[in-house]
């Protein structure tokens, strides 16, 4: 069970706690700061809005649990909208322009870079928001010299065993995946009888994907009448266990990885 704001991610490694004179005498040279990316978006008719920035908060809160706290690696304060304008028209859907989020998250690397920090790593929980990021990230390496660094937690493959083919095709939003998560973090927030299963057919197509190989431009009630896109009914809160070890296993092995590297060193001499 998921309580907001409780374990180190939010004590003893959650920046703003300190104070600008703690923050100006921290120790930077290895030091990595996270900034978690979400969405405030329908999910169906039995996941909370909250769904994307829940798990990312969640999932920061697990990993930092299983890294040593001397490590120099710092949370920031989530930001929980997101590029959600595919979900536009289905109610409690709040979205920023490409444009807004592209400069929210420019203006927080400019504020990190003159408090001294080297390495900014965008945690994102949105798969909106990922095509976005990816042209961010350089934008602020260029515009900032930060090495920074953009990661996926639902990108890793920690469900490919407990997923039917069908779901890890097109279960992108609000299906097996997001509700079993959703099942372990915050199971009150779940309403198990409103579950659905919808899924795009795109049975007739060799080479067009939803997500993948080659894709085409669509929003949500393109290709659902519901707001979902997979099986929420195979949902459990013993999957999301499952899922959500195998993820902050891993990330907390790669945030300690990311705050040792220099981009100064890739280049042969």
């Amino acid at each position: 069970m998921f309580s907001r704001y409780e374990g180190k991610a939010w004590e003893d490694k959650f920046l703003p706690r300190l104070t600008s004179k703690g923050i100006a005498e921290l120790p930077k040279e290895n030091a990595l700061c996270i900034l978690s990316l979400g969405a405030v978006e329908q999910h169906g008719y039995h996941l909370p809005v909250m769904t994307d920035a829940l798990i990312g908060e969640a999932t920061l809160t697990q990993t930092f649990d299983k890294i040593d706290p001397d490590e120099q690696i710092w949370n920031l304060p989530p930001l929980a909208y997101g590029k959600s304008n595919e979900h536009l028209g289905f109610a409690g859907t709040i979205a920023l322009s490409a444009a807004t989020l592209q400069s929210i998250v420019t203006d927080i690397a400019h504020s990190l870079q003159r408090s001294g920090f080297r390495r900014l790593l965008l945690f994102n929980t949105h798969g909106g928001n990922m095509d976005m990021l990816n042209v961010i990230a350089r934008e602020v390496r260029i515009a900032t010299g930060l090495m920074v660094f953009y990661l996926a937690p639902h990108s890793l493959d920690a469900a490919n065993d407990l997923m039917t083919p069908e779901e890890l095709e097109y279960g992108i939003h609000g299906g097996d995946y997001e509700t079993s998560i959703v099942k372990a973090i915050k199971p009150n927030w779940v309403h198990d009888e409103l579950a659905v299963a919808e899924m795009v057919d795109l049975s007739q197509y060799e080479q067009l994907t939803l997500e993948g190989r080659v894709r085409f431009a669509w929003i949500m009630s393109d290709i659902s009448e519901s707001g979902v896109a997979g099986d929420a009914t195979r949902a459990t809160a013993d999957k999301g266990v499952i899922i959500q070890g195998r993820i902050t296993d891993f990330l907390a092995k790669a945030f300690v990885e990311l705050s040792r590297f220099e981009i100064s060193d890739l280049r042969q001499r």
